[in-house]
């Protein structure tokens, strides 16, 4: 089906202006995956102690937790633009030298995650599964995220 006149220029639009909304400034991305990973820091908190034995097991911290991963997972492939290498960033030059890797890393976050919530159901569950969980994410900073002082 052709589309002419105002039909088409309507999609045109829409399409430029999705595409515009899509292509965060720099700036705006570093700021976006900086507030993600916080929220990241925020649900895991509840978590660590429980998997220290000094807290207990707290299925709804775990599954909120877990949202909050997949959340991050979904959105943060798209929040590395080219125009993002610099700034208020511990990003390291690693990430766009080998996008494939990076973006396989949050879709691995992803799949554990989602993985991760149906798995875990207990205590058991939990303390088998989350270890592994958070090597995962471990080996993405070290790989991509300047260390801090």
């Amino acid at each position: 089906m052709r589309m002419t006149g105002k039909g088409s220029a309507a999609i045109v639009g829409l399409a430029l202006s999705a595409g515009v909304a899509l292509a965060a400034s720099g700036a705006d991305a570093i700021k976006e995956r900086r507030a993600l990973m916080k929220e990241n820091g925020e649900a895991t908190k509840p978590i660590v102690p429980i998997l220290k034995g000094q807290a207990p097991f707290d299925l709804a911290a775990v599954q909120k937790a877990l949202k909050t991963y997949l959340n991050a997972a979904e959105k943060m492939p798209a929040l590395f633009p080219p125009d993002s290498k610099t700034g208020d960033t511990h990003a390291l030059p690693a990430i766009w030298e080998n996008t494939a890797d990076f973006d396989a890393r949050f879709k691995k976050l992803g799949d554990d995650a989602t993985a991760a919530l149906t798995e875990v159901k207990d205590e058991a569950s939990f303390k088998a599964t989350m270890p592994n969980f958070y090597k995962n994410c471990g080996g993405c900073h070290e790989k991509y995220r300047e260390k801090e002082n």
